[in-house]
């Protein structure tokens, strides 16, 4: 492992300079896995939620929080993301959520692909809470990554 980039000299946080890097295309990906009864899952990709289309809104907030990672997470840079896109399918234990995020800029866009399948995870669990309690979000984990100085990377 190398220097720790969010701390100065000092020891305290900062955000990183990123002014002086070249630009470079960038893309992630990351997924979520959210875990629920048959049930459950049958009425999520049934469309027969109570709440509304569940899949739509958690692609569309998604996107959102891949938009607004910087407001979440105090030292990730705003980026001009150039796409997003999460997906949504279902698997035996419920639902596989995956995010695809590009820029073309001057850091990555790890942070807003593991955002994005947060966010999307949480409002599944939102949109079925009334028909389960114990749905469960986890394995969110970012699967690559490809550009700047490092470039590609995979699982």
């Amino acid at each position: 492992m190398g220097e720790l980039s969010h701390l100065d000299a000092a020891g305290q946080a900062h955000m990183v300079d990123v002014g002086d890097k070249p630009a470079s295309k960038r893309r992630a990906l990351a997924e979520a896995l959210v875990r629920m009864d048959p049930a459950t899952a049958d009425a999520l990709f049934g469309g027969s939620l109570p709440k509304g289309d569940a899949l739509a809104v958690a692609r569309v907030a998604g996107i959102q929080a891949a938009k607004r990672t910087s407001e979440l997470i105090p030292l990730c840079h705003p980026l001009a993301l150039t796409t997003v896109s999460i997906d949504i399918e279902r698997v035996d234990d419920g639902a596989h959520i995956t995010s695809a995020v590009g820029t073309t800029g001057p850091t990555g866009v790890e942070m807003e692909a593991l955002t994005a399948v947060s966010i999307a995870a949480l409002t599944l669990y939102d949109m079925v809470k009334s028909l389960e309690r114990g749905v469960e979000i986890g394995s969110v984990h970012l699967l690559e990554k490809s550009g700047g100085k490092s470039g590609e990377w995979t699982r």
